[in-house]
């Protein structure tokens, strides 16, 4: 209800807030008809893609790889807005459907990788307890200490067992996951690492995406576990493997770095300075809001829009990026470097 009355008050129209925006999108594919589809919010069609680079084309925001969204964040607001196109996850979609369309529009995007995965030999868990979920009605597990079971036989069902162990699994230490999960995906007979290599690109998929100068390639650590869960020694270790082997495959410096999952439950205040540590130039997050103008962001604390792919409204989009759904940034909030 708030973003309809702003978008039909005028407000996006009239004035945005901010220097720019930055726009986090995950997975791009043709719609699928299956009634069980729990990481839709994370999908968007490659029409739609099409169609929201139109209209922010429309709306006259310049299209900014992340080195020039950090130049503008530190200087003096500009009369025209920028938006920054970002996809998380490194997922082998983006290069079969999303691409030809940012291609086609010849606008600066950024790819966030964890090394992993195009390693082949990164888990995609999420993808693995979507399949159990939407092929079993009965289903174990070991939670903890305790067996527990489970009857799913509608979909509503199915997507509250879903939130529920997506929750649980989240909460878990890295090497407690990956038992979990490769427990769970045997059980069932869920081949977990080819579905996980079947999902995500190569390095010969990266390279031809990084000789395209319009590409900016970033890391998303290594196995793109939740900080939070992992002493500080081995997240700080995540981060700066993830640049190392980045800039090993793809001979360039790796400057810019997406936190895991990058919520407020994933990672912490102690992690801005990991990044820094680290030798990252910037770093984002999914705290939704927008980049303020000369240096009243935290380049290694930047706010993103997750845009849900449910949604298939313009409007919202653009009172998201206008930046008039959020509050504005306070001083305490924000570091000037």
């Amino acid at each position: 209800m708030r973003l309809e009355l702003a978008w039909f008050s005028g407000r996006p129209l009239l004035r945005g807030r901010g220097a720019g925006a930055i726009l986090r999108f995950e997975r791009v594919r043709p719609q699928r008809g299956d009634t069980f589809q729990p990481l839709r919010a994370s999908e968007i069609t490659p029409q739609f893609l099409d169609r929201a680079i139109r209209a922010l084309k429309r709306w006259k925001y310049d299209f900014l790889g992340m080195d020039d969204v950090c130049r503008r964040a530190l200087a003096p607001r500009q009369k025209r807005r920028f938006v920054a196109l970002t996809f998380d996850g490194a997922f082998k979609d983006l290069i079969s459907f999303a691409y030809p369309v940012l291609r086609r529009h010849a606008v600066p995007f950024t790819v966030y990788v964890p090394t992993a995965f195009p390693d082949g030999v990164g888990e995609a868990w999420r993808l693995g307890l979507e399949q159990v979920i939407a092929r079993e009605s009965r289903i174990s597990l070991l939670m903890g200490q305790k067996e527990q079971r489970f009857a799913v036989e509608e979909d509503a069902e199915k997507r509250a067992l879903f939130s529920h162990l997506e929750a649980w699994l989240r909460s878990l230490a890295p090497a407690d996951l990956s038992a979990a999960i490769n427990d769970l995906c045997t059980r069932y007979r869920i081949d977990l690492a080819a579905l996980s290599r079947e999902a995500s690109m190569d390095w010969a998929d990266l390279a031809s995406l990084a000789a395209d100068p319009l590409v900016t390639l970033g890391s998303a650590t290594v196995n793109h576990p939740v900080l939070a869960n992992m002493a500080d020694a081995d997240a700080l270790r995540e981060m700066t493997m993830g640049k190392a082997v980045a800039e090993a495959a793809f001979r360039r410096e790796i400057r810019h770095l997406a936190y895991p999952f990058g919520d407020r439950a994933s990672f912490q205040r102690s992690h801005v300075l990991m990044a820094e540590e680290a030798g990252f130039a910037s770093a984002v997050s999914t705290i939704p809001g927008i980049v303020e103008a000369s240096g009243r962001t935290n380049l290694r604390a930047l706010p993103r829009i997750s845009w849900d792919g449910r949604m298939r409204s313009l409007r919202m989009m653009r009172v998201l990026v206008s930046g008039t759904a959020f509050a504005p940034v306070r001083p305490t909030d924000s570091a000037r470097k």
